[in-house]
């Protein structure tokens, strides 16, 4: 039994401990703001308009650029969380919106006849999204004023990521952009595609990457293996065949077509694609990040391409992968 004067002390320094703990939690002190802001945004939709489910991502300082990254075929926005949260924590303004696998008016993700006026309406998005009155910063505003935080100024560069079917999407809207809005075009600084697929109709793929490779625009990958899910691989052979540079990306010979999901997936993409295992995944997001930081400074940081583009071997900084060539 300790004595009563110890006892009182211990109990003393417990409600000390307890109070402040509590005044912690209530004034927000030693505690951090989640970054993760959920919301919707419109998109219309043939003659009606689509409220869908939309993500911002807010870094802990002023925004360097925004990040547009868009989850693969029969996914949502729940599934590439963890690879928004890591641009978040590197200094981007994030947005993640859920877009549709089906629909009856062919809006959606992919092509499943001819969904490209439903990507020409989510271009218009980034096309208007320094209206304060256009879709996209009324979706911002409203997921701010819904967490209580403030709303950021809405980054002019611009900066695409897309997973499978995603990448498809992020190429064609890039396109469109070169197409139809020069102002919002010349604010684009890159994309990057994470182990993209191919639809299995249409053209969208071969159309953006043979307007895009013309630009100059940066495009670069990050693939998998050949499997089902990347559709053997086809987005990424269409890269090789279409872009006409000496470096286009990387594969990741051990791979799964869930690396870009990482700790997002599921037991249903996981059991259908794969296990991501967190090698591969921290040399997906490691990658990810560092070339949109490039694309963002107009840099190539050491270690992250190949020490001679005419004969990619290595790079240094992210081990096990193969550097991939276009034609």
């Amino acid at each position: 039994m300790l004595a009563p004067g110890v006892a009182m002390s211990l109990r003393g320094s417990t409600l000390t401990i307890l109070a402040a703990v509590c005044i912690a939690a209530a004034t927000g002190v030693g505690t951090a703001e989640p970054p993760r802001l959920p919301g919707t945004v419109e998109i219309p939709c043939a003659a009606s308009t689509l409220h869908q489910s939309a993500d911002w991502y807010l870094p802990a300082g002023q925004p360097r650029a925004l990040v547009w990254v868009q989850h693969g075929f029969a996914r949502d926005n729940d599934n590439i969380a963890a690879l928004a949260e890591t641009l978040a924590d590197a200094g981007y303004l994030v947005f993640a919106p859920s877009l549709p696998f089906l629909n009856l008016s062919g809006c959606t993700l992919q092509n499943l006849g001819d969904n490209t006026p439903f990507l020409n309406q989510v271009a218009d998005l980034f096309a208007t999204a320094n209206d304060p009155a256009g879709p996209l910063a009324h979706s911002l505003e409203a997921a701010a004023a819904s967490s209580g935080r403030p709303v950021p100024a809405m980054p002019g560069q611009l900066v695409f990521v897309g997973h499978s079917a995603g990448a498809e999407a992020v190429e064609y809207v890039a396109h469109r952009l070169h197409t139809s809005s020069s102002s919002t075009w010349s604010e684009l600084r890159g994309l990057v595609l994470l182990d993209p697929v191919k639809s299995f109709l249409g053209n969208n793929t071969d159309v953006a990457l043979t307007d895009l490779d013309a630009t100059g625009l940066p495009l670069l990958t990050v693939s998998g293996p050949p499997s089902p899910c990347n559709n053997f691989g086809g987005g990424t052979a269409a890269m090789e065949a279409l872009l006409h540079r000496p470096f286009i990306g990387v594969r990741i010979p051990a791979g799964a077509h869930t690396d870009a999901e990482g700790a997002s997936s599921d037991s249903i993409g996981e059991l259908l694609c794969g296990m991501p295992q967190p090698v591969n995944v921290a040399a997906l997001q490691q990658l990810t990040s560092v070339w949109t930081g490039d694309f963002i400074n107009g840099t190539h940081t050491a270690g992250y391409y190949p020490d001679d583009p005419a004969r990619p071997a290595t790079i240094p900084a992210v081990p096990n992968v193969q550097p991939l060539s276009g034609a």
